[in-house]
């Protein structure tokens, strides 16, 4: 086995997380969890409580503790970067943040972007927007993921890698309820409203993203890694697996112009390049491999 880490995980309540921390703990890694304390973690996790947007509480409940590596599970502003910038400092050698294919929101193209498309250094990072407002948030999430990315990629004080995460699939706790959606359209008959150009996206399986949060734990590498399997999805081909699921269902596409689409259909191109991540040492599996498996889990039909 590789090096025993010393691993803090920042969020982890749900989803992803807990995957993250169940993978840390099978390899050896010696875990702890930083959120506000909504659940219980599971055994052999130790629990610190805290407001992540308050840099007094963060450090009181760190105390003296350091740490090999930080996994940050729901940084979203410069803000929550900037305070994790200053707390960490001499505490980690490492920080991984969690990001999203969201950060590419400008990148329109056909072809699958690549992590330069958009480089945190050339990011111009503003801390004094309403970062603390919940619709301002929603409505920049990629920005706002932009910056977190600029702020911790900005110091020397610790290397950094931003995980640049397509949409995810997967898993019986998927709280998203996006498939679901699909699911009661195609048993009731209701269209699907979809752009009228409706582009295709790429996607990464649950347990997969957590596999290759843990693995770039462990990893020394900086920057930006895209993380998404290869073969990108149109709504057509992931409503079809859904249908798989809906006995006696009918699938139906309004095309629109203008006005709100179903999840997972977009008026532009979600297309990342996993070739960095492959340069680096980690294979992504083929999206129509998992993808069967990972609706079937999702919908409740699985073995």
């Amino acid at each position: 086995m590789e090096k025993a880490l010393n691993v803090l995980v920042i969020g982890g309540n749900r989803y992803v997380g807990k995957r993250l921390i169940a993978r840390l703990l099978s390899e050896g890694h010696r875990v702890t969890v930083l959120n506000r304390g909504s659940s219980p973690p599971p055994a052999g996790v130790e629990q610190l409580r805290a407001d992540r947007d308050d840099e007094r509480s963060l450090t009181g409940a760190l105390g003296s503790r350091v740490f090999d590596v930080v996994v940050d599970q729901v940084c979203y502003t410069p803000r929550q970067a900037a305070i994790a910038r200053r707390v960490f400092t001499g505490r980690t050698r490492r920080y991984v943040l969690t990001s999203t294919v969201e950060v590419y929101e400008y990148e329109d193209s056909p072809a699958l972007v690549r992590e330069e498309a958009v480089d945190p250094s050339t990011v111009t990072v503003d801390p004094d927007q309403p970062w603390d407002d919940p619709a301002f948030l929603e409505a920049h999430y990629g920005e706002g993921k932009r910056q977190a990315e600029a702020v911790l990629a900005a110091g020397p004080e610790f290397e950094s890698t931003a995980v640049r995460v397509a949409h995810v699939l997967g898993g019986d706790d998927d709280f998203t309820g996006r498939l679901a959606h699909y699911a009661e359209r195609i048993r009731t008959g209701e269209p699907i409203a979809v752009p009228t150009s409706n582009r295709p996206a790429t996607y990464v399986y649950v347990e997969e993203i957590a596999r290759f949060l843990a693995w770039t734990a462990g990893e020394d590498f900086t920057g930006p890694v895209n993380a998404a399997s290869p073969g990108a999805l149109s709504t057509e081909e992931l409503c079809a697996a859904v249908a798989a699921h809906v006995p006696g269902g009918r699938t139906e596409f309004r095309p629109i112009e203008v006005g709100e689409v179903s999840p997972f259909s977009f008026r532009r191109s979600y297309g990342m390049d996993n070739a960095r991540a492959a340069r680096l040492g980690f294979t992504f599996s083929d999206t129509r491999q998992w993808l069967p498996r990972a609706v079937a889990e999702t919908l409740g039909k699985g073995d």
